[in-house]
C-alpha cells in the first residue's frame, strides 16, 4: 500500500495554497517550462505509487490528473466517476467522451449522498458531506479491488476558496497530486492544452446542488429542473453559466462576455419562459454575471 502520511492536512493543504500563489504567477511570466517541470515532477512521484483510484468528473482538473496518472500508471490507474442527482446527465457524457477518448481506465459508482439529511438541508458543509460519501464508497471499492491510494483534482488556487470538501479529503487521506505540484488553473488547462485534452477549455463545472441557496433543501426533483434549465440555457448557445434556484426565483448568471446575446429581447422572452414552465415564478438575470461560488456571498453577511 502506498504510504497515505505523507498526504496534506487541511491545514498543511491551505498553507501550500498560499505558498503557490506567486509561483503561479511567475509560471505565466516564464512560460510554460515551469509548469512542465511540474508536471514531469508530479508523474514521477505518481509512478511511486503501486496503483491509483482518481475521483473524476470530467472537469479539467480532474480530467488532466487522470490522464497525467494514466502516463504514469497505465492500467494501474482507474478514473472512477461518481453518478446521483447531483452530477448532471451533460457532465456525464462529457467524462465518458474524454475517456474515450484518451484511452484512460474508467468507472462509474453510486453515491448515496441524498439519504444522508445532513447533505439534503443544504447548510453550508453540504459539500463535505458530498465528499465524504464519496471517499466513503471509493475507499471500498480501493478496498475491494486492492487499490493503493485515492487521489483527487484539488489545485493550488482552490485553497483560496470556501470548500469544505477538502476537508473530509483530508480525513480519508486522499491524495492532491495538483496542489503537491504546485499546479495553478492557469497551468492546467496550458498543459491539458499542450498535451491534446479536449477539456484544456471546458468551462467551469460543479455539481448541481452548488446552485441551490443554502438552507433550502436539495432534492433529486429540484435538481432535475435546473438541469432541464441549464440544458436549455446550453442549447441557446452559452457556454458559461448557472441557474442558481432560490425558492421561486430562478437568477441565471452568465459570462459578462456573453452579456450582448443574454440581454438580447428574444433571448430573454425564450428563457423567461422556458424557466417558468420548469416551475420557477421569477426569472432573473445576474448583472454581475458569472462567478464561482456567488451563493456563499450569503454566508459572509451573517
Amino acid at each position: 500500500m502506498h504510504d497515505l502520511t505523507q498526504n496534506p492536512t487541511l491545514k498543511t493543504i491551505q498553507e501550500m495554497g498560499r505558498t503557490t500563489q506567486s509561483d503561479g504567477d511567475c509560471a505565466e511570466l516564464a512560460g510554460l517550462d515551469e509548469s512542465r517541470r511540474k508536471q514531469e515532477r508530479m508523474i514521477a512521484e505518481l509512478r511511486q505509487i503501486d496503483s491509483l483510484l482518481i475521483a473524476f468528473s470530467g472537469g479539467a482538473d480532474s480530467a488532466y490528473l487522470a490522464w497525467a496518472a494514466h502516463q504514469a500508471l497505465d492500467k494501474r490507474a482507474l478514473a472512477v466517476t461518481a453518478l446521483s442527482a447531483s452530477f448532471s446527465e451533460h457532465d456525464r457524457e462529457e467524462a465518458q467522451r474524454f475517456a474515450a477518448a484518451t484511452g484512460i481506465r474508467h468507472e462509474c459508482i453510486r453515491t448515496e449522498e441524498f439519504a444522508n439529511p445532513l447533505y439534503v438541508a443544504n447548510q453550508a458543509d453540504r459539500c463535505y458531506h458530498c465528499k465524504d460519501e464519496l471517499f466513503d464508497k471509493m475507499e471500498a471499492l480501493a478496498s475491494d479491488r486492492g487499490f493503493a491510494a485515492i487521489a483527487y483534482g484539488i489545485n493550488a488556487d482552490d485553497t483560496h476558496e470556501f470548500r469544505p470538501g477538502h476537508r473530509a479529503a483530508a480525513e480519508h487521506r486522499v491524495l492532491a497530486p495538483l496542489l503537491t505540484a504546485g499546479l495553478r488553473k492557469n497551468e492546467i488547462r496550458a498543459l491539458s492544452r499542450e498535451a491534446g485534452l479536449a477539456t484544456w477549455d471546458r468551462p467551469a463545472a460543479a455539481c448541481l446542488s452548488s446552485r441551490v441557496a443554502y438552507g433550502t433543501a436539495v432534492t433529486p426533483e429540484l435538481l432535475g429542473r435546473i438541469e432541464r434549465g441549464e440544458d436549455f440555457i446550453r442549447g441557446l448557445g452559452f457556454r458559461q453559466f448557472r441557474l442558481r434556484a432560490h425558492g421561486e426565483l430562478a437568477r441565471v448568471e452568465i459570462a459578462p462576455e456573453e452579456f450582448a446575446r443574454a440581454f438580447d429581447a428574444e433571448t430573454m422572452r425564450r428563457m423567461a419562459a422556458e424557466l417558468k414552465q420548469l416551475g420557477f415564478t421569477y426569472v432573473t438575470l445576474d448583472l454581475e454575471g458569472y462567478r464561482t461560488g456567488s451563493l456563499n456571498a450569503s454566508l459572509k453577511s451573517k
